[in-house]
């Protein structure tokens, strides 16, 4: 689908803005939002670019930049860091061979930092895409990435 033929998807409504960047960046293949994409959506909503490119840069969830098919997030907030989330940062980047607020040399995934996933009662926790797991472990962070890199391959 077309970044027109999204946007349209939508009344032209200032209200709208962050459905409009969601849908867009859900949409693209690299899960970011393009230059087109801001502009398209400022000429739709009749507000600057400069103004969605403010709130594209505000929320965290957005990205304006090429990331991984698989956006990790975890959750860094004051409870997960009491529960070792450094160490499950840690096995992160050493399963996935990369830095935090990188992507991995496939195009797989993205690894970045969430203030909060809301999940507190089942710390440390992260999400992958749409997907949240808990009670995080060094053993658990391998078994879910594999998991991933095996349906990849299929």
């Amino acid at each position: 689908m077309s970044t027109q033929e999204i946007i349209q998807q939508f009344e032209p409504k200032q209200h709208n803005l962050l459905h409009i960047l969601h849908a867009l960046q859900d949409a693209h293949p690299e899960n970011y939002i393009t230059e087109e994409a801001l502009e398209a959506a400022a000429g739709h909503l009749g507000v600057t670019k400069s103004t969605v490119y403010g709130v594209a840069r505000y929320y965290t969830m957005f990205s304006l930049k090429p990331r991984g098919k698989h956006i990790i997030r975890v959750c860094a907030s004051p409870v997960c860091e009491l529960l070792h989330v450094n160490d499950i940062i840690a096995a992160l980047e050493e399963e996935l061979s990369i830095k935090t607020g990188e992507t991995t040399k496939d195009g797989l995934f993205t690894l970045e930092l969430s203030e909060c996933l809301g999940q507190c009662q089942e710390a440390p926790s992260m999400m992958i895409n749409d997907k949240i797991f808990n009670n995080l472990t060094s053993a658990r962070i391998r078994e879910v990435i594999q998991s991933f890199k095996d349906e990849a391959r299929k």
